[in-house]
């Protein structure tokens, strides 16, 4: 493949980006009133207006011709058909299996996987239903009332934010907590409030050897044996999400009780796997299978929708546009709707960890900039906070908008405040003020002249600050499951441009590897000599804190 800056696409968005780096968005909209109409799409539930961006119909060209230069379509089928796309793991990239209710077979090594992926569909549906009317009891009789869900990462991540969203879909036979801090805190907080008799764990882990989520995990058997369990009891009580049938059956959990995970599905995938046996326990199988149903729905979109109006490509395109040829460092997501509050931190992982990369799948250094940093919040607690920076700081950043049309239990004012607010923000961001504008405003404020310039100075907003806004008419489960599915396509696109392997996560592998080995410096069974002389002084400072009195 040629790099990415060697494209004749990437020279001419270079000299594009020259052209228009003056030109504001105000004038092209007052020059064009077909922009908005001519700068949309439309699938899955999803509306797009992507016109408030510092694009033209040449740029979105050159963007669109850059994808096809980089191979978007070819790494696109091969991830379908089950290709060793992640290829430092030689791994297939399946999660799209996981939704597929095309009825089409999907090989990896020649096997299809699918009768397995649909087995194990079924089992959690037998099993909700189980837990749900009552039929899986505890040792002591009583019917399940409450899930603790252990995991960390894309085990916890997915899980929580996709029941959190769904919040009104929630099935009120039990209630979920979930759980992924290793700080002690959490997991007794949670376990105080629950009585261990009616209480379910569901562990994540596909090696059943995850630190923090193991140590959750014995925390809690040592709570359930406290309270008067016995090993024996277990069986009932515990479930597992795992590849290590051997490790979660010495735990004592039942092997009809472990649901499988598969090599070819990234933890930051995992949601619409076993994985998601918490959503399922929370919503109910039919919600579940709605989350999954959605999002093979922009599975087909993506696949066969043309660069122009497909939804993953466009967002994926206009971010490269602005990491590459504005420096833009960040992006910032912005729900307008409570329950999806917990989205900007489930797209920070999938695309900070996935495109958060320094090499092209050759090994070589890149020689531009590939991942962005993603932040957010709910959209109107930002605007009395960070919103600030947006409008009025040095850096571009882009933002995504995203408001549900209808909501449940609101009434009209809130939702129309709410409405206002999302769209007064995009046009504030794209129109701003300027300074003889809010000169004007100081008309009849007493101030003399000297004053008024001031002010006036502060109160300026250059705007030209690009946003997308994304409706959907309700976030049902299918509406979140075309969504998610949306930034995963976008997340994929973007790593093929920059040429990156947007599928493995060494940094995150170091991490895990560092931390288990300073463990054993804290607990004595590795010499201090072994570690730098800043985290050995830590570790003494730890130790010596924490050594009996």
């Amino acid at each position: 493949m040629t790099d990415l800056t060697h494209q004749p696409a990437w020279a001419k968005l270079q000299a594009l980006a020259s052209e228009i780096k003056d030109a504001h968005m105000r004038d092209w909209f007052a020059a064009d009133p077909s922009r908005a109409e001519k700068m949309q799409a439309e699938a899955c539930g999803l509306f797009v207006d992507y016109s408030k961006n510092r694009v033209n119909d040449e740029v979105m060209a050159a963007l669109f011709d850059l994808a096809k230069a980089q191979g978007v379509e070819h790494h696109r089928e091969a991830m379908f058909g089950g290709k060793a796309i992640n290829t430092t793991e030689n791994r297939a990239v399946l999660h799209t299996a996981l939704r597929n209710f095309s009825g089409e077979p999907v090989m990896v090594d020649g096997e299809d996987v699918m009768p397995e992926v649909l087995a194990t569909l079924e089992k959690i549906k037998a099993f909700t239903a189980s837990v749900h009317s009552g039929e899986h009891k505890g040792y002591t009789g009583k019917a399940v009332k409450q899930i603790v869900a252990i995991g960390i990462g894309g085990s916890f991540l997915g899980p929580k934010i996709m029941t959190e969203a769904l919040k009104p879909h929630t099935h009120h036979a039990v209630k979920v907590h979930f759980v992924a801090n290793v700080d002690g805190c959490h997991i007794h907080d949670v376990l105080a409030s629950v009585d261990h008799e009616e209480t379910l764990v569901v562990m994540s882990s596909k090696s059943f050897s995850t630190q923090e989520t193991l140590q959750n995990t014995l925390t809690a058997k040592a709570w359930f044996l406290g309270q008067g369990g016995k090993q024996e009891d277990i069986a009932k009580h515990f479930v597992a999400v795992s590849s290590n049938v051997k490790a979660a059956t010495e735990f004592g959990i039942a092997e009809e009780n472990i649901f499988p995970m598969w090599d070819w599905v990234g933890g930051r995938y995992s949601l619409w796997s076993a994985i998601g046996l918490p959503i399922s326990l929370a919503l109910g199988f039919d919600n579940f299978k709605g989350l999954l149903e959605g999002a093979h729905d922009m599975d087909k979109h993506f696949r066969d929708a043309p660069f122009e109006s497909n939804l993953p490509v466009i967002l994926a395109v206009l971010g490269v546009w602005y990491r590459n040829f504005f420096d833009a460092q960040s992006h910032v997501m912005l729900p307008y709707y409570h329950y999806l509050r917990g989205l900007p931190a489930y797209v920070q992982q999938l695309d900070m960890e996935s495109n958060g990369k320094q090499v092209t799948q050759n090994g070589d250094v890149v020689d531009w900039q590939t991942g962005p940093i993603i932040w957010g919040s709910e959209g109107t607690n930002g605007q009395h906070s960070f919103h600030q920076l947006i409008h009025q700081g040095t850096s571009v950043i882009p933002a995504d908008f995203m408001l549900p049309l209808n909501v449940p239990n609101q009434n009209d004012t809130h939702h129309a405040m709410l409405a206002s607010n999302c769209f007064g923000q995009t046009q504030a961001l794209m129109q701003g003020k300027t300074f003889d504008e809010c000169y004007a405003d100081l008309s009849d404020k007493g101030l003399d002249e000297d004053a008024r310039n001031a002010l006036a100075q502060h109160k300026t907003m250059p705007g030209n600050k690009p946003s997308n806004t994304i409706l959907f008419d309700s976030l049902t489960p299918q509406t979140l499951g075309a969504l998610v599915a949306m930034y995963e396509h976008k997340v994929f696109v973007q790593g093929v441009i920059w040429q990156v392997n947007s599928f493995d996560q060494w940094g995150v592998e170091l991490g895990k590897v560092l931390g288990n080995q300073v463990l054993d410096g804290i607990q004595g069974k590795a010499e201090s000599e072994s570690f730098d002389a800043s985290t050995q002084h830590l570790i003494r400072r730890f130790r010596n804190a924490n050594a009996p009195s």
